[in-house]
């Protein structure tokens, strides 16, 4: 890493680029995320030009700031993508599914190798077999290069098209197209330069939505005026700006190729804009065009076979015929796709997750505060003290209103982890020789950061499980009478203040038989009477698989047992449903936030404990003599003609209680893992939002609780482990 820091230093001067590295690592992340999603979605017979120079685009700005950092084995591999690219968008080459799978395989190399850069201990990725498939791609094969290029040029150009020239082997000056865009421009005077822009033949940026598209980024541009040109294929255009050798050239470049740019200084300023330009304008330009348009000598991605052009490498009149290659026509599309950059970069704000975290922590003491403030508030005269008990409900209120904004900075859309899916499923069908279709809903649901996180694995293997044991083989499908593409259906909305996740597929189904011979067979209790929803629930026992053989994708029997681990960790609950024959559903279900949380107060003697509320089924009253004991000293309760285990918290947490003093005790149910009990507490206290605090962080981890939090009158509160209780009476 210091190397690396070393280079960067030196490539800036002594400036120190070091403290850009985390934004370029994360603007990376984001164009790889982008560019591996466009792939996914690329249509091989009818691919869209907007795509293709949006995939080419998150290459280019990737190579462009691993140049930039020092980051060479970085911008050597995305500079051979980008070559590939290039030659997709100006369709010269056909997609093919192997392009796109060695895109993709690059994708995975260039994060391993910024994980490395990042300092993290990965292993290096080979990059020389990829470099190579994809100059065989790109050429047809790595040797005889100039003229296999002829032949696969030949071979996927339009039929129209023309046949593109070839240089020979020897060195000598390479013949390139005429410019599609030529910018003439002056030296800067006080920050402005006189610019005239002149546009080849090309149809796609003759149209007023064209023109506007390429000239929208051009820094301080003045106003346009059009020349009159003899050719009635060309366009010139005249304005002043602010715009450096580079602007202008990483402008044209999204719009044509770097081949077909040229920027060249004119040998004298050109005329002032005028509003209503004079016929002869347009001489001045076209004297000098036969022998000023070369290229600069220190121009930014310049090909090194020219990086020595001087005075001699003049394009001739004889080859002012236009020679154009076609090249990506931008559509409606694109101007509402060049807007977008400008008004997300103005209005978004890169913070580091620490920072946050510091806040929401801050605002909850804040939340703490005001409820210790309203609880003591309660013992003054209100008439006396009306002016400070209004202020103090308008604490409360706008307390309460900063809590929820803050919390929104942490919501993310689910979009972050459905994204990863598409690619991971399409890796997993061609291993399983299967055809599955992803169908995503409401990826703009969003979900705490820190769920995020934890949720993303729970969800892969659900994804992973209904690929390999619910989606059957196309031909069994078709023999069933189905289509042969299988569906899988991800899906995310909010119902009320959890989020609910949805993982459905159209394959065959859970076996009831099958299932309760495998539990049968792993010793596990698992009689004829069992409800449906209980077998389906076998699954995530334990070692519990029903696949016939032990595969890399699936049948170790850990996959659904950790799923169901890890959500219970994250107070959330799974439900399966399912029909033989017909497909499988999962719904996890999750609270927003692990930060907040809506809770029941109960007391039991001097205590308070805290229940979530999204467990508490109903609470009721009960005489002491209502409550049975039964083998091995357990407690139980008849509700409702069913009888209820049931939990004396005062004997968990060996909390000495009073006597009952003529009232009688309460009881709380709870829900937790499809199973109820009932928890006996001496009063119910309310209904509030608490501030969960890790207990285990701050001190250790504590049996049956999963947190705690501060009340109104400063003492600490536990925040009761629900589905831990649930399984310590199932002992």
């Amino acid at each position: 890493m210091g190397e690396m820091m070393n280079e960067g230093q030196a490539a800036g001067d002594n400036f120190d680029l070091t403290q850009f590295y985390q934004i370029f690592f994360e603007e990376a992340g984001e164009n790889l995320d982008q560019m591996e999603q466009m792939l996914l979605q690329l249509d091989l017979d009818k691919a869209d030009d907007e795509e293709l120079n949006a995939i080419f685009r998150c290459a280019h700005s990737i190579k462009g700031g691993a140049a930039t950092f020092g980051f060479a084995d970085v911008a050597e591999l995305t500079h051979q993508m980008e070559s590939l690219l290039d030659k997709l968008r100006r369709h010269e080459l056909q997609p093919t599914a192997a392009m796109v799978d060695v895109l993709l395989e690059s994708s995975d190399a260039l994060r391993l190798l910024l994980a490395r850069h990042q300092g993290r201990d990965v292993q290096t990725p080979a990059t020389h077999d990829l470099v190579n498939r994809i100059s065989v791609l790109a050429n047809g094969s790595p040797s005889a290069e100039v003229e296999v290029l002829q032949a696969t040029t030949l071979a996927t150009a339009p039929v129209n098209a023309p046949a593109p020239a070839v240089s020979a082997p020897e060195p000598a000056p390479v013949v390139t197209p005429e410019p599609a865009v030529v910018a003439v421009a002056t030296k800067p005077a006080n920050g402005t330069r006189d610019l005239e822009i002149h546009i080849g033949p090309l149809e796609s940026l003759t149209q007023a939505d064209g023109i506007a598209e390429l000239f929208r980024d051009i820094p301080g541009l003045g106003q346009i005026d059009s020349l009159p040109c003899d050719q009635t294929d060309k366009r010139i255009f005249r304005a002043q700006t602010t715009a450096t050798d580079t602007d202008l050239l990483d402008l044209f470049t999204f719009h044509v190729s770097r081949e077909q740019i040229k920027i060249v200084e004119a040998a004298a300023p050109c005329a002032a804009p005028t509003p209503a330009p004079a016929p002869a304008a347009a001489s001045a330009p076209k004297a000098q065009e036969g022998k000023d348009f070369g290229f600069f000598d220190d121009a930014p991605g310049m090909p090194t076979t020219d990086a020595t052009t001087d005075d001699s490498h003049v394009v001739s009149p004889a080859a002012s015929a236009p020679v154009i290659l076609e090249v990506a026509k931008p559509t409606p599309k694109t101007e509402t796709r060049a807007a977008a950059p400008a008004q997300v970069e103005s209005s978004t704000l890169r913070v580091s997750v620490s920072k946050v975290d510091q806040l929401i922590n801050l605002v909850g003491e804040l939340v703490i505060t005001q409820a210790m403030l309203a609880q003591k508030s309660r013992a003054l005269d209100n008439g006396a003290n009306q002016p400070l008990l209004a202020d103090l409900a308008d604490l409360d209120r706008n307390t309460r209103d900063l809590q929820e904004a803050v919390m929104s900075i942490r919501m993310i859309p689910m979009s972050v982890v459905f994204n990863r899916f598409p690619r991971m499923l399409r890796d997993l069908t061609a291993k399983l020789g299967k055809k599955v279709e992803l169908i995503t809903h409401g990826e703009s649901t969003e979900l705490d950061k820190g769920l995020i996180e934890k949720i993303t694995d729970p969800l892969t293997h659900l994804i992973r499980n209904s690929a390999d044991h619910g989606i059957e083989m196309p031909e069994e499908r078709r023999a069933r009478g189905k289509s042969e593409h299988g569906t899988i259906t991800l899906s995310a909305s909010h119902q009320g203040g959890s989020i609910l996740i949805e993982v459905r597929d159209d394959g065959k189904g859970l076996s009831r038989e099958k299932l309760l011979t495998k539990a049968r067979e792993k010793g596990i209790d698992a009689p004829d009477s069992m409800s449906d929803n209980e077998v389906w629930n076998l699954i995530f026992a334990p070692g519990f698989s029903t696949a016939a053989e032990v595969t890399d994708v699936s049948g170790r029997g850990v996959g659904m047992d950790v799923v169901k681990k890890n959500i219970t960790a994250l107070n959330g609950t799974v439900e399966i449903d399912s029909a033989e024959g017909f497909g499988m559903s999962v719904k996890v279900r999750l609270p927003l936030t692990l930060a907040i949380m809506d809770g029941m107060s109960v007391r039991v003697s001097d205590e308070v404990y805290i229940l979530p509320l999204a467990s508490v089924i109903e609470s009721f009253q009960i005489k002491p003599s209502d409550i049975n004991t039964v083998a091995q000293g357990a407690q139980v309760v008849k509700v409702r003609e069913e009888y209820m285990p049931v939990i004396e918290l005062e004997r968990v947490f060996q909390v000495p209680r009073f006597e009952f003093n003529g009232t009688s005790p309460i009881m709380v149910v709870v829900e937790a893992d499809g199973s109820r009990v009932a928890l006996m507490v001496d009063e119910l206290l309310g209904q509030q939002q608490v501030v969960i605090k890790n207990l285990e962080s701050n001190y250790r981890k504590v049996p049956n609780v999963s947190g705690a939090t501060i009340l109104g009158d400063g003492k600490v509160a536990l925040i009761l482990d629900t589905s831990g209780l649930i399984r310590r009476s199932r002992h």
